[in-house]
């Protein structure tokens, strides 16, 4: 059987010019980056070369860019590491309910030790209002947190508008950019943000590895106590080939931006139009106009999200949804939760189709026809 993957937002296969890259340097350079010999700067040479495409890619300061081992890693260090820094200005945090769980258990931690954190609802698109945000505020807030594109809907937030209302603010703003760096141009100065984080493994680079942007001038306090690497904000040896590998992801990423871009949203439409011509009922979720080009999340009326999964994996295709399964029971995803409340029957049949490296369009039809049949087969 020819399988499918159409779990990108999850995931996404390595570019095998990253791989070649991170072979070679795991054959060829084996120093310590904080080595004063030659063994050591050639490693240095590496991660510099790495932290300046990164910061180029953002329009940031190449001082401003730490590496982590992932994302979750890099929300955890904007978000409790800035609340830490600055519990003395006040204990009161912002973010949303549909937030990826690195940012909702986050949180969730820092009102264990007696912050205050404040959970904006979002619409049936699953955008945020601004108005929201601006009567949030407090002058005790220290941190807002948004994620710039959901990873189970695709919805962007409006971050720049954001970023302007926070301009007359001293709360930190932060935007987990994991899902949307690649595919959407993220200029941080632009945006106004003062920390931004990204994840290798969804960009065709390598797992373990990520960073966060973090302007020097925020408060931050580090996560991991060692060495001083990282401008003192992450001790711990440098992972040189992992970090060589994310390099030449966003060096690829940056590049094919656009036409990725384009590539995606065909693939939604030819998507769509191929469930129509089959006579499939389904429902969009997220935003038509605000949207990551790359996530399509459909709900089919009269199926279940166990069922549909199931089937379509013994079909050769490789989707998700929103839920966890536990013990063979389905948990409503709290995203869906968020934007359709708790009884509607999307968050039960909900399926999340996310394309990326290895896609196209005959794979798309494939796979649109395979869900027409099974959605059939399960509603007849």
């Amino acid at each position: 059987m020819d399988r499918i993957y159409m779990d990108h937002a999850a995931t996404s296969p390595m570019d095998a010019d990253v791989i070649e890259e991170m072979t070679s340097v795991m054959k060829e350079v084996f120093g310590n980056p904080s080595s004063i010999h030659s063994f050591g700067r050639s490693a240095r040479h590496l991660v510099d070369q790495a932290r300046m495409k990164i910061a180029g890619s953002l329009n940031a300061d190449y001082n401003d860019i730490i590496f982590t081992s992932g994302g979750t890693e890099a929300d955890n260090l904007a978000i409790i590491g800035t609340a830490h820094a600055n519990r003395t200005r006040g204990n009161h945090i912002i973010t949303t309910a549909l937030e990826h769980h690195a940012v909702l258990h986050a949180c969730g931690h820092l009102e264990s030790e007696g912050f205050e954190v404040t959970y904006l609802p979002v619409d049936e698109t699953g955008r945020v209002s601004l108005t929201d945000v601006e009567n949030a505020l407090r002058p005790d807030t220290i941190l807002v947190t948004i994620m710039y594109g959901n990873n189970e809907v695709g919805t962007i937030q409006p971050i720049r508008e954001i970023g302007q209302l926070l301009k007359d603010h001293d709360a930190y703003f932060h935007t987990d950019a994991v899902q949307a760096f690649g595919l959407v141009d993220l200029d941080v100065k632009e945006l106004g943000v003062d920390m931004l984080s990204v994840s290798g493994h969804k960009i065709n680079g390598p797992k373990g590895i990520g960073f966060l942007y973090c302007r020097r001038e925020v408060n931050l306090q580090p996560g991991t106590f060692g060495g001083e690497q990282e401008r003192k904000r992450r001790a711990g040896t440098e992972n040189v080939p992992a970090i060589a590998g994310l390099g030449k992801a966003v060096e690829l990423a940056r590049a094919g931006c656009d036409e990725k871009s384009e590539m995606y949203n065909g693939f939604k439409r030819l998507f769509k139009e191929t469930l129509v011509e089959n006579s499939v009922s389904f429902h969009e979720n997220g935003s038509l106009e605000h949207g990551l080009p790359h996530v399509l999340n459909l709900s089919f009326p009269g199926t279940d999200v166990e069922s549909m999964l199931m089937n379509l994996d013994m079909a050769g295709i490789a989707v998700s949804s929103g839920s966890a399964c536990t013990a063979g029971s389905i948990e409503p995803s709290h995203v869906l939760v968020a934007m359709f409340g708790k009884g509607s029957e999307r968050t039960k049949n909900s399926i999340r189709f996310s394309f990326g490296l290895g896609n196209t369009e005959d794979q798309i039809v494939r796979a649109a026809n395979e869900v027409s049949k099974v959605v059939k087969r399960l509603t007849s």
